[in-house]
């Protein structure tokens, strides 16, 4: 047991010391093409990294909390690679980074002894870019965040502009109390007009957030979903077939129990002595100054992230430059549309940089 322990530790040392003392060992046009752990603050941390060395870089920051991108990436963004390096990251908490070292259930214990919040990922993610400027060797990186990510993005380009060439979000989420209130108005509306009895129903039972038990956040959000995917075009169904490599009983499970503990995290549980991240998130308030540009995508039937609160936001938002595109047919998640502006986006940003 004490040499298997020794020999566990040299070889977490040499993976610390090869992850951020080198750099990636390629011609311009070779492609990379790598799926691995990187000690980041003190845990390791799963990273794809696939593009062309020579192309400008872009830093995924994922949804959920809890919900990799790193699954469906190659479907959804299959032929980037020509033109940038796609950088996808699990973060803490979620998919493989969280199976790293998974406990063996969401215990109380468990969750009072390993709590999520806004400034530990943030940081998470201010030490992945900065491993991926030395590494890759490039100046700086393009900064995507989608939904809870563009929380961690916005919180990243605020306190290290040096490190992007511009921050792009989509669902931009500024407030998730005023958030979730405006989402279940909004919910509550439709469903009357739909005569929809039973998620009446659900609403009557849970109330209006703010809740003390993360299920009754669960069951609103599902509505939320229902009604969006009603007023919006689908994404090919095509980008949610899980890739191979990721599909297997242990990594399946870790996803899951990842995807609640973020959740739990995220919205908070009184039962379970679990705060809400969502609760210390107010944008408007503190991050609106950038000194790099700044570019969101709002679906126009987005109800979890309503056009008016990203707007308003918006509109306060002071940066060297700045665009709001509104999508129609496009909700909450990804679409054709939504993935074609990102595209034109990054192109964007990234031709103005050479």
């Amino acid at each position: 047991m004490q040499y298997r322990h020794i020999k566990y530790l040299l070889t977490a040392l040499v993976l610390i010391i090869s992850s951020f003392g080198s750099k990636a060992q390629l011609a311009p046009g070779k492609q990379l093409n790598e799926a691995r752990f990187i000690t980041i603050n003190g845990i390791e941390q799963w990273v794809t990294i696939k593009g062309d060395i020579s192309k400008p870089a872009i830093l995924f920051v994922h949804g959920g909390p809890g919900s990799p991108l790193s699954l469906y990436a190659d479907a959804i963004y299959k032929g980037w690679e020509k033109d940038f390096v796609l950088v996808q990251w699990d973060q803490r908490g979620a998919g493989k980074t969280f199976g790293r070292a998974a406990p063996t259930e969401l215990s109380p214990d468990y969750l009072a002894s390993h709590p999520l919040s806004v400034d530990q990922i943030t940081n998470d993610g201010v030490s992945l870019v900065e491993y991926l400027l030395n590494y890759l060797g490039k100046p700086k990186v393009t900064l995507f965040g989608s939904s809870w990510g563009s929380v961690i993005a916005v919180e990243m380009a605020v306190k290290r502009p040096d490190l992007f060439t511009a921050y792009i979000g989509h669902s931009q989420v500024v407030d998730p109390a005023a958030n979730f209130t405006k989402a279940y108005q909004k919910v509550a509306e439709l469903s009357k007009a739909a005569n929809d009895q039973q998620s009446l129903d659900v609403l009557s039972a849970i109330g209006a957030p703010p809740y003390e038990k993360a299920q009754n956040a669960g069951k609103l959000f599902r509505i939320i979903k229902k009604y969006e995917r009603l007023a919006s075009t689908p994404a090919p169904e095509a980008w949610w077939k899980i890739a191979a490599e990721y599909d297997n009983k242990e990594d399946n499970q870790h996803r899951e129990d990842g995807d609640d503990y973020s959740f739990l995290n995220f919205v908070g549980d009184t039962k379970m002595g679990v705060k809400p991240m969502a609760a210390t998130i107010d944008l408007a308030k503190d991050h609106y100054v950038f000194k790099i540009p700044v570019y969101l995508i709002q679906g126009e039937v987005d109800i979890l992230t309503s056009l008016p609160i990203s707007k308003a936001y918006f509109d306060k938002i002071q940066a060297p430059d700045k665009q709001f595109i509104v999508i129609k047919n496009a909700a909450h998640g990804f679409n054709e549309l939504v993935v074609k502006e990102q595209l034109r986006l990054f192109k964007m940003v990234n031709q103005q940089k050479r």
